[in-house]
């Protein structure tokens, strides 16, 4: 198996850092083996995602009609095309599996984006914003960390971690955005901004509202 170095981790999987270039982690487990085969890929000319399905359907070993468990740990959600590509992929393995946990939500406000988004979960795959044991998880299975520093990844902010959480109940729930990403290009600082409206406070559940440290409830709505 093929792991990362740390610095790579770090910048890939910031919720922070806006990187153009995604990354992705990935377990399968076949059958009922208790096994776990592990690797990594990047973006080249096509999306990860993409360059993955490339890539189990054209090794000999994976044509087998074996049922299968498959993880993916991605830098960025996927966009419209590459759910719409999954969504394909799946239904021509039916005893397939997929969990996907994101770490950031790609442009998110997009409609396109956020419909193929609920069409993937829709069609049966589980889509979960990482939090930080899916963190701790890859930074010991999936970094080539020092000797000694297993527990050493790159702490991050635990708000962000929510923010992102809460933007894909809205995008699940159907609801507008309520999370606003901005870059300052000259101190390079990532600034949110959240704006939640009536429908939010009305339709998304208390505790993930209250799980940002950001909002106080309850709120009276007239």
């Amino acid at each position: 198996r093929r792991r990362i170095e740390p610095w790579e981790f770090e910048v890939f999987f910031d919720p922070r850092e806006l990187r153009k270039e995604a990354c992705l982690l990935y377990e399968i487990q076949w059958g009922t083996s208790h096994k776990i085969w592990r690797n990594s890929g990047k973006n080249t000319t096509k999306h990860v995602e993409l360059n993955f399905i490339e890539k189990f359907t054209s090794e000999r070993r994976f044509c087998a009609p074996v049922s299968c468990s498959i993880t993916w740990f991605l830098s960025w959600s996927p966009c419209w095309e590459c759910s719409k590509a999954i969504r394909e992929f799946l239904s021509r393995h039916p005893g397939m599996t997929l969990v996907i946990y994101v770490s950031r939500l790609f442009w998110h406000v997009d409609q396109q984006n956020r419909q193929g988004l609920r069409d993937l979960i829709n069609s049966g795959v589980t889509v979960q914003v990482m939090r930080v044991p899916e963190y701790d998880h890859c930074w010991r299975n999936f970094v080539n960390y020092p000797p000694g520093k297993e527990d050493h990844w790159p702490r991050y902010p635990v708000v962000w971690m929510m923010l992102y959480a809460l933007e894909l109940h809205c995008i699940i729930l159907s609801l507008p955005p309520c999370l606003k990403i901005l870059r300052r290009c000259q101190n390079q600082l990532t600034l949110f901004r959240l704006t939640l409206q009536k429908c939010h406070y009305q339709t998304i559940p208390p505790h993930i509202l209250l799980a940002t440290g950001l909002i106080q409830l309850p709120v009276t709505w007239r």
